[in-house]
């Protein structure tokens, strides 16, 4: 039996994405020579469904004791419940190691963490290098409750701990030309095999200034209580979530500060599918994708899309008129 077929006799069918969905997403990719079996439909087994742990393999850093940090309890989802841990660590996009979410924990724990370094470039005043256990102690960490989205249709609520990410613009000092955050992942072929395929690797996302210096974009470094699993981009990415979860870049080894708008890695690739805001939005379509509603993975439940993922007081306004000639997806 394979696999798509064998989900559907273990699921309930309101759990299920459409197989036509599936298929079209899946042709689309593969029409780009990316490969991308399976990866909508790669669904937690019940083994791993019943696990409330959180999947990890961390080294010991200085870091450990920041854990856990208090809770902010301006960031909440009252409206929904929190994904249990087991769910949400077993169930990763993170396409340098595989597009199998359920395989992404196991082949992800080969990647070093431990030293990292991150640059920061561009307009900025004067250009550096920092350590990871360095930044993390400049600034309090804080843990705060968000709803994630992706743009395959399924989403989750995660506690997440970091610190705002305007607290390290602040820190940056970029010039008043800077107008662009553009953020790159690690290359590291030996260590993450899903960099040997076709992508173009390394993984690059970018937000305007001003979505960046936003009060919900979390410098992340931890969830669950706990410091941030390799599966889940440690040692530190970005959370940004009224966008689409590919916004959200992994394990950040360059920050750069730049004047006009920078290239996506999604966009790139299909220009005409993944736009360079990529806000939650329920009434345009993706990828062969209604974004109309969603599935919970914790409860199973299909739900209604909510337009910028129920943020829309915190972000409505950075959208009140369009900007360059940006559409929102």
């Amino acid at each position: 039996m394979n696999r798509s077929r064998a989900l559907r006799y273990s699921l309930p069918q309101s759990q299920i994405t459409p197989e036509t969905t599936f298929w079209n997403r899946r042709d689309f990719l593969r029409g780009l020579a990316l490969a991308a079996t399976g990866a909508a439909l790669s669904a937690c087994g019940s083994k791993e469904s019943a696990s409330t742990e959180l999947v990890t393999d961390l080294p010991p850093r200085p870091s450990d004791a920041l854990y856990p940090p208090a809770r902010n309890g301006k960031y909440q989802a009252p409206d929904r419940m929190l994904t249990p841990a087991g769910i949400a660590g077993r169930y990763n996009n993170f396409y340098e190691f595989t597009t199998d979410k359920a395989d992404v924990a196991r082949l992800a724990s080969k990647l070093t963490i431990d030293p990292w370094t991150i640059e920061i470039g561009g307009l900025v005043q004067k250009p550096f290098q920092i350590g990871f256990e360095d930044l993390i102690k400049k600034f309090p960490l804080e843990e705060r409750v968000y709803r994630m989205r992706c743009v395959e249709a399924w989403s989750m609520v995660v506690p997440w701990a970091g610190f705002p990410f305007q607290k390290l613009v602040d820190f940056c000092r970029p010039l008043l030309s800077a107008r662009f955050v553009r953020f790159i992942s690690f290359h590291r072929p030996q260590e993450a095999v899903g960099q040997k395929t076709g992508y173009p690797w390394p993984y690059y996302e970018g937000l305007r200034l001003d979505e960046a210096t936003n009060e919900l974009v979390l410098v992340t470094t931890g969830i669950y209580g706990k410091p941030l699993p390799k599966q889940d981009g440690a040692p530190l990415r970005l959370v940004v979530p009224w966008k689409y979860g590919y916004k959200s870049p992994k394990s950040i080894v360059r920050i750069e500060f730049v004047g006009e708008q920078p290239r996506t890695f999604w966009n790139d690739l299909a220009p005409n599918v993944y736009s360079f805001l990529s806000n939650v939005d329920p009434d345009i379509s993706n990828s062969g994708w209604s974004q109309a509603t969603e599935r919970d993975i914790g409860t199973g439940l299909r739900i209604p899309t909510v337009k910028y993922n129920g943020y829309a007081e915190f972000v409505g306004s950075l959208y009140s008129e369009p900007t360059s000639g940006e559409t929102n997806l």
